[in-house]
């Protein structure tokens, strides 16, 4: 496990970085978005975050145990590209009828973040990945991860709050490092 001065050294050296999407990029988790798809339009500080990473380089991932469609929605209004994106697909029969989730999506798994993130390290060779999230299975995901930020600015989860190495409640937090 890296120190927290470490850990601020490496988001500002990362090849990418990886962020949660319900409850860190959006405020509300992704099934009560469902219906009203939105949350998205007032998020000022991870649009500027997002940018400034991609300005620097750096690759954005979005990692979700939610839905793909929804997550897709959050990732155009960031300009990260759709293949960018991991998160389940939900599955419906011709007619229209929902027919379950795809269960070969790594996000629908048990540990499915972590295994994201090492397909990313095989795949693209990244040497510094950091993962960005408010919950349990953000933190799991370090490693294979090297780094974790934990994000409570909008639930605070104690057991994230009390174990991340490196706790934030506002993206203008990441900002600022990123300017020093």
């Amino acid at each position: 496990m890296v120190s927290h001065s470490e850990l601020r050294k490496l988001f500002c050296s990362a090849d990418a970085v990886c962020f949660d999407v319900d409850s860190t990029v959006i405020r509300e988790e992704g099934i009560d978005e469902l219906a009203r798809l939105c949350g998205v339009e007032d998020a000022v500080a991870e649009m500027e975050l997002v940018s400034r990473l991609q300005e620097r380089n750096v690759q954005v991932f979005l990692i979700s145990g939610g839905f793909r469609s929804i997550v897709e929605h959050v990732a155009s209004k960031l300009n990260i590209p759709a293949t960018n994106v991991f998160a389940n697909r939900l599955k419906f029969y011709f007619n229209g009828e929902y027919a379950g989730f795809d269960e070969t999506q790594p996000t629908a798994e048990s540990g499915g973040k972590g295994k994201v993130i090492k397909l990313l390290k095989e795949k693209f060779h990244f040497k510094k990945i950091v993962m960005i999230g408010d919950g349990a299975t953000d933190m799991e995901a370090c490693p294979p991860a090297d780094g974790f930020i934990g994000f409570g600015g909008n639930v605070i989860r104690q057991q994230v709050k009390d174990n991340a190495q490196w706790y934030i409640t506002d993206f203008v937090e990441l900002l600022r490092e990123l300017e020093e």
